[in-house]
């Protein structure tokens, strides 16, 4: 009976497909696209692919010309998030409070293009995006989404994370920054503590910083305005002389006793909250360095067109073109892998260990074919004329931020067989 059952099932009545028998497939008029290799743009949707085009313009007009001396002279301008809000690629995910609301492909594909020109503009948008708007909106109260959301949108307020701290990168949970009652300020705490590696924290009017709760040892979010600050309760200096990621602006936040009121205390407990922020900035990084790698294969591919050796361009030879085919492998199967898992969190689909398995694959496979078609260039990788050096050095940084592809193997570990080998 339940064999016969399911064989009805399986033959009931449907629509006829169409096939197309196997010397039709074989005759494909299809050609390569090697800016497309795997056909994603045939995964996407006319609106993403009209975000796509958006962001390209914007980032090939306006952040483009800027790069190299943004990145020669350590400088960012605060008005590129102003420029981004009002494109509304900011915070796009959001569906509300001014925000485009759409979905995680096109943010991905936003993070793309921006890292396409450069993995610091990218790092300061996603910051400004993912680790702050993002838990505002999903942790904040009411009044914390209509007072801040409107204006972090727009660019018109920056904001940062504190998650890091000197002595604590990976284990997040050992931190020493400390949230202590205020001794004479009812409704308020004070704020102790140092955080490192910060995006955007020198130039930050919103700074967002998980301390522990002396009372009870429990994880909370604090939003600290600023400008609210007694004078030597907060400093955010600059962390100068890096070896990549120069074109975006990193920091401390240093805290004594700083009052920040109960009611700018996001409603979520634990890690679950900075890591919840985490797993959307991980999914942009993945997107994101696929869109350095392509550029660096787009680079290397022109170069070797350009450049002749022994009387041939040095595309004619196999390991130049050994070093393009890895390279543009990696790309294409890690950006199917990044519209897949796209697809899936925007249907609450998505498990953590998928994320840390993109963001450890891509970021990996983009610093390695980065590395390699380096090569290509021979000593003129060395002048920043070229820009094949600065993808390298930023992609080593997205590699190591926001969990380092080893953690985030131990993550994808204790997915394949249970336990835990953290500690």
């Amino acid at each position: 009976m339940a064999k016969s059952f399911l064989l009805k099932a399986f033959i009931r009545p449907r629509k006829p497909l169409r096939y197309l028998s196997i010397s039709q497939r074989f005759a494909s008029t299809a050609t390569f696209d090697w800016q497309d290799p795997l056909g994603s743009k045939n995964l996407l949707t006319s609106e993403e692919l009209d975000i796509q085009e958006t962001a390209h313009a914007y980032c090939k007009e306006r952040l483009l010309p800027r790069v190299i001396d943004a990145y020669r002279h350590e400088d960012y301008e605060p008005k590129i998030l102003r420029e981004m809000g009002e494109l509304g690629l900011l915070g796009a995910t959001i569906p509300s409070h001014g925000c485009a609301g759409v979905s995680s492909v096109a943010s991905g594909l936003i993070a793309m293009e921006v890292e396409r020109v450069d993995s610091g503009y990218r790092s300061g948008m996603s910051v400004q995006s993912s680790l702050v708007m993002g838990p505002i909106y999903e942790h904040g109260t009411a009044e914390q989404k209509d007072k801040y959301l409107p204006q972090l949108c727009q660019g018109t307020m920056i904001g940062c994370f504190g998650l890091t701290e000197p002595n604590h990168g990976s284990d997040p949970g050992a931190m020493e920054t400390m949230a202590r009652p205020h001794p004479s300020r009812k409704g308020y705490f004070t704020l102790s503590g140092s955080k490192t590696w910060i995006t955007n924290s020198p130039i930050a009017n919103l700074i967002l910083v998980w301390a522990k709760l002396e009372s009870t040892g429990k994880i909370r979010g604090f939003l600290i305005e600023r400008d609210r600050c007694p004078p030597g309760t907060l400093e955010t200096p600059a962390i100068k002389d890096k070896v990549g990621l120069r074109a975006s602006i990193t920091g401390m936040i240093q805290l004594d006793d700083c009052p920040v009121p109960e009611e700018n205390m996001l409603q979520v407990e634990g890690l679950k909250g900075p890591f919840s922020c985490l797993n959307s900035a991980r999914y942009g990084i993945a997107f994101g360095t696929m869109g350095a790698l392509m550029d660096c294969i787009d680079r290397a591919r022109t170069y070797s067109l350009d450049r002749k050796q022994f009387n041939n361009p040095l595309a004619k030879y196999q390991l130049v073109q050994k070093k393009l085919s890895d390279a543009l492998s990696d790309a294409a199967y890690g950006t199917l892998a990044a519209i897949q898992v796209g697809r899936l969190k925007d249907q609450g689909m998505v498990a953590p260990e998928m994320i840390s398995m993109i963001k450890r694959q891509n970021c990996d496979r983009a610093l390695f074919g980065a590395r390699a078609l380096q090569e290509v260039f021979g000593g003129n990788a060395v002048s920043d004329e070229y820009q094949i050096g600065r993808h390298v050095a930023n992609l080593f940084v997205a590699q190591t931020y926001e969990g380092q592809s080893d953690i985030h193997s131990l993550i994808i570990g204790r997915g394949i067989v249970g336990l835990q080998a953290f500690y």
